[in-house]
């Protein structure tokens, strides 16, 4: 009775002692655990690049000049031409945020979300009333469109890798298809196991 009392005890205080311990950080808390592309890149990476489309921006003003309206942009997709998974979708979110909160411009929905957006009018022809229908033909046309991708090059020694993102970024002029701007944005992680 012993014996068995003994061995149920290490074995309770083996599990304890080999059991994951998780603890809650701060959404904005940078913290790297694999060197692959993460929240903190896609975070810094969009606000850095939406500073440097409107830093020095002689395409608003000169939008601005000859349409005396702020221009409307659409994010269009991302590429993701790595070998690991990158979700676009967060990193194109991440974008749309910093576009908003910068000011310059005005945004519009792209993809899917555009397309639940008409659904949703569709419908209220037919289930709202006349004082709140939303009319068809008012959507804001974009004027110009962000498109991007996401590559990488991975370098390995034995235990030292070497992680090197490269996001490049263009911005079109949805009329006359002009590139109005190119951007780029580099990130190199170093790991050592």
């Amino acid at each position: 009775m012993k014996k068995n009392l003994i061995i149920l005890s290490i074995a309770i205080f083996a599990c304890f002692s080999c059991s994951r311990q998780i603890s809650r950080v701060s959404a904005d808390q940078q913290i790297d655990l694999s060197g692959r592309w993460n929240d903190t890149d896609s975070q810094q990476v969009s606000k850095e690049m939406i500073g440097q489309i409107f830093t020095n921006s002689a395409w608003v003003q000169n939008f601005e000049k000859e349409n005396k309206r702020k221009p409307v942009v659409i994010v269009g997709l991302i590429t993701n031409k790595t070998s690991e998974h990158i979700d676009a979708e967060t990193f194109i979110r991440d974008i749309e945020k910093n576009i908003i909160m910068n000011g310059t411009v005005r945004l519009v929905q792209a993809g899917n979300k555009r397309e639940d957006l008409r659904k949703e009018r569709a419908d209220q022809q037919d289930y709202s009333s006349k004082a709140t229908i939303k009319k068809w033909g008012r959507e804001l046309g974009a004027d110009f469109m962000l498109q991007g991708d996401i590559a990488s090059i991975i370098d390995q020694y034995k235990k030292e890798k070497l992680r090197y993102y490269q996001i490049n970024l263009s911005l079109s002029n949805l009329e006359s298809n002009e590139i109005v701007w190119l951007g780029d944005k580099k990130i190199k992680k170093y790991i050592n196991r």
